[in-house]
Parts: C-alpha cells; structure tokens; sequence
C-alpha cells in the first residue's frame, strides 16, 4: 500500500493497483500490436474490447483510492465517490474491507481490502503494536483486517489515527455533522457501458 499528499490531502492506493493495471494495459497494448501485425490499420476499428481491457483495469485498480482531508474522509470507489465528515465518524470495521460507520448507513472502500491467508501470515509484532486505542479490541487483540502490513489495516490506521486526534484536540463539531454525501461515477460507469457494449456487438457482428 502506499499514500501520497496530493493538493493538501493524502491519498491512499494498494500497491497492487500499479501492477493490476499495469497487466491490463499491457494485455491491452499487446493485442493492439497482434492485430496491427495482422490486419493492419483497417483492423484497429475492431480493438474496442481491447481497449475496453485497458479501461476497465485503470477504472477497477488505479482510480480506486481513500482520500484523507481536513474535513473528511473520501472513498472513491469505481461506481461511487462517498464523502464521510470526520464529525459523522462513529466507527471504523475491517472485516472485509476498510468500512467507515456513519448515523446513515457504512459504507466500504474498494481501494483497501482485508488480507487473504498471506497477508495475515506476513504480519509481525510492528504491525500490530503502537495503533490508535479503537483498533484494540477485548484483551487487546487485532482483527486480522486492522494489521498495518495490509491495505485495510494500513488505511484503518490512517482513519483512526486522524479521527482521534480530531477527537482529543475536540475539534470535532459531533453535535452538528455534516451529512455523507454519495456521487455517482456516471461518466465512468457510461465510458464503461459504451466500450463493454462495443466489444459485444463486435462479437456478435464476427
């Protein structure tokens, strides 16, 4: 996993996104090339589901990501933008992926999964010591999710650490929070819809 500041704001992405997309733009560029040697120019007219492979990589790996601010927390997952005020904040669970609990509903980032078998395995005694006090739970044991060596863990632990701090500085306006707002993507949804309908018509059409 890995985070970045980008406009005042940090933004969090796994690290596998780069390589996910990575191998569908490749897969992408190599069939793009195979029918280029094959048929030519003419041929690039029929490459909509090849481009479509390459898009949707970017859309479903790259675009993906959890952005933290001053004034809320971000999720930007691929159909869906929801913004969640730190002052709507009431709980954060990593059972299966970095879910933010709100008055109105939780809500769950596609950008930082909980870990499968290895990712729990390749935990060590860093990951899960010096956390915010809410990863803790009875006898002090970690949720397998909330390890700082994983993409949920690590996303928890910036959630968490930002939450308190707003919470003990008492900065956070509880009484009077802003509401989570939810925008969908449909300009990428659309883009997604043309080129996944592109290439059908296109097999049905060879």
């Amino acid at each position: 996993m890995e985070s970045s500041s980008v406009a005042g704001a940090t933004v969090f992405k796994p690290r596998t996104s780069i390589w996910f997309t990575g191998i569908a733009v490749l897969i992408a560029v190599g069939g793009l090339v195979s029918v280029l040697v094959t048929d030519g120019t003419a041929g690039l007219s029929a490459a909509a589901p090849l481009v479509g492979v390459a898009y949707l990589g970017w859309w479903l790996f790259w675009y993906p990501a959890v952005i933290f601010a001053d004034e809320a927390v971000t999720l930007r997952n691929p159909l869906a933008t929801i913004r969640v005020p730190w002052a709507a904040l009431i709980d954060v669970d990593t059972k299966y992926a970095l879910k933010l609990v709100t008055p109105s509903g939780a809500y769950t980032a596609w950008a930082a999964p909980a870990p499968g078998v290895w990712g729990t395995h390749a935990g060590k005694v860093e990951h899960v010591t010096n956390l915010p006090s809410t990863s803790y739970g009875p006898g002090g044991s970690v949720r397998p999710g909330d390890l700082k060596n994983t993409d949920s863990g690590y996303a928890a632990y910036l959630v968490r650490s930002r939450w308190q701090e707003l919470v003990e500085n008492g900065t956070l306006d509880v009484d009077h929070p802003d509401s989570v707002r939810r925008s969908w993507n449909w300009r990428h949804i659309a883009v997604a819809v043309l080129l996944i309908g592109a290439g059908a018509v296109q097999n049905v059409g060879s």
